[in-house]
């Protein structure tokens, strides 16, 4: 990831990609069962339904943060192509995370994307206790989230291909 100065307001976005050697409907399966989300993940601990479908809450932990939990509601869910929730509120969220399908080369080019922001997260109060630093804080943030993603693409596509 490359410096590129964003602040929170600005909606930074981070995305990483991968092939796959299985057609998208056999990637959707491990795509969409939230309850997989924390074996692929350092960060998120637990994961678990409050509507089936529609909101489920999660658990997170990371050292500068401590832990914290969130509530996020699918807001997109088309398979096999598109799979995205937003963290908190869906009219303002404090994230949106989004992993999307394609054919590709018989088989699925899968991304994974974020976006920080507009709504507060945890982040905003480090922020606000260095608003010197934001630009830093930020991007050191999306790099974590960068390399988070290109660790949870690269467990997806062994569990698909490793089938």
């Amino acid at each position: 990831m490359e410096w590129t100065g964003a602040r929170y307001a600005d909606k930074p976005t981070a995305e990483v990609s991968t092939w796959i050697d299985a057609v998208p409907e056999d990637v959707w399966p491990v795509v969409s069962d939230i309850s997989l989300m924390p074996s692929l993940s350092a960060e998120l601990q637990s994961v678990e339904w409050c509507e089936e479908g529609r909101k489920f809450l999660g658990r997170s932990k990371h050292d500068a943060f401590g832990e914290w939990e969130t509530t996020s509601f699918v807001v997109e869910c088309e398979a096999p192509r598109v799979f995205a929730w937003a963290v908190a509120d869906p009219a303002e969220p404090s994230a949106i995370w989004k992993f999307t399908l394609e054919p590709d080369n018989g088989g699925t080019r899968l991304s994974q994307w974020m976006q920080m922001g507009p709504g507060r997260s945890g982040l905003s109060f480090a922020i606000d206790r260095m608003p010197e630093k934001e630009q830093k804080i930020v991007f050191v943030r999306l790099r974590e989230f960068e390399t988070a993603m290109t660790g949870n693409l690269a467990a997806i596509k062994e569990r698909v291909e490793g089938r």
